[in-house]
């Protein structure tokens, strides 16, 4: 028997009926683009992060690249990213003309270094993107601080962080504004590709809006040249049904983290991942480091484990960025992919299947 890294046709299977229902409402009102699924949803998610605003979008991707625009900052400023992150976090960067400037991530809960970020600070420098990775919050108040001295706006990736808390305060609802993916896999996952913006700023809530509407709030009163992604009524009733489960699933995901660190506390060829006293750590994955990193993935896959790599390339090391000239420094982030491996956590995992995969990797 396998246990996969992912189950969603389980997931699926447990709310099938709430789903079912939820789809073929949407399909027999046709309301495909807009209308109340969305606006429900919007609504809905951000009192669940504690955010004024919530806007519905195509993707996660789009959710930061529209955020960035939304800031109006500097042509071809700088634009601090954390180099052990998914590809998404850069690319908005670029793609809204500004410059990447990588940093390096903390070694026990993969968050961006605080120290580092200082050292990557310069007069040309106009943001930073705080990804909670891996469902850690980072540590906001240093964050918060330095941006106030050098006058930085925030935007938090939560792409992996659904529900994730720094001290009592929700992801999404700290920074100047909060960007979501609901990529299927996710810990709140559409049925397709989705995203949302967060923010408690008004103007930012209205420009975010309009950017991803064709520059408008009303139709054909276009202001400017926006573009397209907009969060489509299926997904948001989708989005709308799992909210509901999110906390159950999220508690699951802590009990088997912590299942996890318990039978792997002794283990000395494992690193564990370590949550910080003041998080609320929703464990999106469930990452250690060995230097025997590949021989253990390969023995728990002939044992029926499935597991993954998250990110086998930090991102100064792709080729799309080798142009910065950040590959050859020598930090924690920058090496960390060749001696990290994701375990399988959710909710289709169970204690007993931690114990069995604990076996596998102590013999």
């Amino acid at each position: 028997m396998t246990i996969k890294f992912l189950d969603l046709h389980k997931q699926y299977l447990s709310i099938k009926s709430e789903i079912d229902f939820a789809i073929g409402d949407v399909i027999n009102n046709s309301s495909f683009i807009g209308g109340r699924y969305v606006q429900r949803f919007e609504e809905n998610f951000a009192d669940y992060h504690s955010a004024k605003y919530c806007i519905g979008v195509g993707n996660g991707t789009d959710a930061l690249e529209i955020a960035i625009e939304s800031l109006n900052l500097p042509k071809r400023s700088e634009i601090i990213v954390p180099a052990n992150s998914f590809i998404a976090s850069a690319e908005a960067v670029t793609r809204n003309g500004h410059k990447i400037i990588f940093c390096d991530a903390n070694s026990d809960d993969y968050t961006i270094n605080i120290k580092d970020l200082k050292s990557r600070i310069t007069k040309d420098t106009s943001a930073i993107i705080a990804v909670h990775l891996y469902g850690h919050p980072c540590d906001m108040d240093p964050i918060l601080k330095i941006a106030k001295k050098y006058e930085l706006k925030i935007v938090e990736d939560c792409a992996q962080a659904h529900g994730a808390e720094y001290k009592g305060k929700k992801v999404g609802s700290i920074g100047d504004l909060g960007c979501f993916s609901f990529y299927p896999g996710k810990n709140l996952g559409a049925y397709g590709d989705a995203g949302a913006i967060t923010t408690n700023d008004e103007n930012l809530f209205n420009k975010c809006k309009k950017i991803s509407n064709h520059g408008r709030l009303e139709k054909y009163n276009h202001e400017f040249e926006g573009r397209n992604s907009r969060l489509d009524g299926i997904q948001a009733a989708v989005l709308s049904v799992k909210l509901k489960h999110l906390d159950d699933w999220t508690d699951h995901r802590i009990k088997i983290a912590n299942t996890y660190l318990n039978y792997l506390s002794n283990n000395s060829n494992i690193v564990l991942p370590v949550r910080k006293e003041w998080a609320k750590q929703v464990y999106h994955l469930f990452v250690v480091r060995s230097d025997y990193r590949d021989e253990i993935k390969k023995n728990l896959l002939k044992n029926g484990f499935e597991t993954s790599i998250h990110y086998p390339i930090s991102l100064p090391k792709l080729e799309a960025y080798k142009y910065l000239g950040q590959s050859k420094e020598k930090l924690f982030a920058w090496e960390c992919g060749e001696s990290i491996l994701s375990l399988p956590i959710g909710e289709h995992i169970s204690e007993l299947d931690v114990s069995n995969l604990q076996r596998v990797i102590n013999i």
